[in-house]
């Protein structure tokens, strides 16, 4: 049986998901995209994952990374999240804030976290590619309330649900 590719996102819209911002040093200069596919696959090893379209253009910068970050987007950075999902825009130039960290890969400021990985694995699937990174440091950012992308549109999460451990 065959889904169509347009009733499948339609449905999937209604699900949230965490907003995170990928950059790598690219060729001659930094790149980053926003991205909604972020996930944990495994705490021991920590790995992390994000799927990347065939088409993107920031994919097509950093296929080559060997070095990585994933940003967690807080509440308050809509404006970066849109930012680093609008093409044809440096990313980079103000206002956004960034540095230099370790590997050459850009860190954003203000973020919740940041996960710093070394490519562990690539996997083609369909039309996206599964970049599955080895974390290799952990940092807690500012505190505050989240982001998620949901039907189309990015919202805080304000309301934390007690957690199960």
């Amino acid at each position: 049986m065959t889904v169509d590719p347009a009733a499948l996102r339609s449905v999937l819209r209604a699900h949230p998901s965490g907003v995170a911002v990928l950059t790598a040093a690219g060729p001659g200069r930094p790149v980053g995209v926003t991205v909604t596919s972020f996930t944990s696959i495994s705490a021991e090893p920590a790995l992390v994952a994000v799927a990347l379209a065939d088409t993107s253009t920031t994919w097509a910068k950093m296929v080559h990374s060997e070095h990585f970050a994933f940003h967690l987007l807080g509440a308050d950075q809509a404006a970066t999240a849109m930012r680093f999902a609008t093409p044809g825009v440096d990313r980079f130039a103000p206002p956004t804030a960034w540095h230099l960290g370790p590997y050459g890969v850009p860190y954003l400021a203000g973020c919740l976290g940041r996960l710093l990985c070394s490519r562990h694995s690539t996997v083609p699937l369909g039309d996206h590619h599964l970049l599955v990174g080895a974390v290799e440091q952990v940092e807690q950012g500012e505190r505050g309330d989240g982001l998620v992308h949901r039907h189309g549109g990015l919202q805080p999460v304000t309301t934390p649900l007690p957690a199960r451990t």
